[in-house]
C-alpha cells in the first residue's frame, strides 16, 4: 500500500454515484485527470461543511464530480450555480445530476462565465474556480465583488503539475495564466490565502470583512 492508498483508506468513502461517475469518465472521456477525485472531493465537501455557505458558485463543471461533492456539504436550503462553457459536456453532466438526490440544489449553466455571472443575482458565500487556466485572473476579478465579506474563493490547479517552478514557453498560455493568477493573489491585500499542495494545488482565499 502506498501513501495515496493509505489516505483514501482512512477518509470517508465517496458515494456509489461518485465512484461510478469517476469510472465512467475514465472510460469515456479524453481527460479524466481533470476530475477532482476522491480525496479532493472529500476536502471540498468538508470545506462546505465548515463554512456552511447558502450559495456557491462554481466556474468549470466538467463532469459534475466536484459539483456533487460541494452540494453534499450544503445545508438543506443551500444552492450551487455551476457554469460549463463546453456544450459537448452538457448531456453527460445533466445525466449525472438527474441521478442525484441533490439535483434540486444544483443549477447548471452551459455558457461562458463572463456572460452568466453578471446575470446571477445576489452574493455568494463560496466560489470554486476550476476552468480555463488562461482566464483565472479574469474569473477572480469577475467574482470578487460577488463574494460576501468573510466568504471563500477556492482555485484549483494552482501548482499546475509543478510548472509554476519553470519558465514557461511563450505559447504556454495555461501556465502563464496560473503564474499570473498566483502573483495577483499574492499581492492582493483584501484577502488571506494559502496554497494546499493537494494533487495539482488548491488555493484557499478568504475575503476579509470590510
Amino acid at each position: 500500500m502506498n501513501l495515496d492508498d493509505y489516505l483514501l483508506n482512512h477518509i470517508d468513502a465517496e458515494c456509489e454515484q461518485l465512484y461510478c461517475l469517476y469510472r465512467t469518465a475514465n472510460i469515456k472521456l479524453l481527460r479524466p485527470r481533470m476530475l477532482s477525485g476522491h480525496l479532493q472531493g472529500r476536502i471540498l465537501k468538508m470545506l462546505v461543511r465548515m463554512q456552511q455557505p447558502q450559495r456557491i458558485l462554481e466556474i468549470g463543471t466538467y463532469t459534475g464530480y466536484a459539483t456533487l461533492c460541494l452540494a453534499e456539504g450544503l445545508p438543506e436550503n443551500g444552492e450551487i450555480h455551476t457554469i460549463e462553457k463546453d456544450d459537448e459536456m452538457e448531456d453527460f453532466i445533466r445525466e449525472q445530476f438527474e441521478q442525484s438526490e441533490l439535483r434540486s440544489k444544483i443549477h447548471l449553466h452551459i455558457a461562458d462565465a463572463a456572460e452568466v455571472i453578471p446575470r446571477l443575482e445576489g452574493l455568494f458565500d463560496m466560489v470554486f474556480i476550476d476552468a480555463d487556466k488562461r482566464y483565472y485572473c479574469e474569473y477572480y476579478d469577475l467574482v470578487f465583488e460577488r463574494v460576501r465579506p468573510g466568504g471563500i474563493i477556492l482555485a484549483d490547479n494552482t501548482l499546475w503539475s509543478g510548472k509554476v517552478l519553470e519558465t514557461p514557453h511563450p505559447n504556454d498560455k495555461q501556465t502563464i495564466g496560473i503564474l499570473n493568477f498566483n502573483e495577483k493573489i499574492k499581492q492582493d491585500a483584501r484577502i488571506e490565502k494559502v496554497i494546499l499542495p493537494l494533487r495539482d494545488g488548491l488555493t484557499i482565499i478568504y475575503k476579509k470583512p470590510f
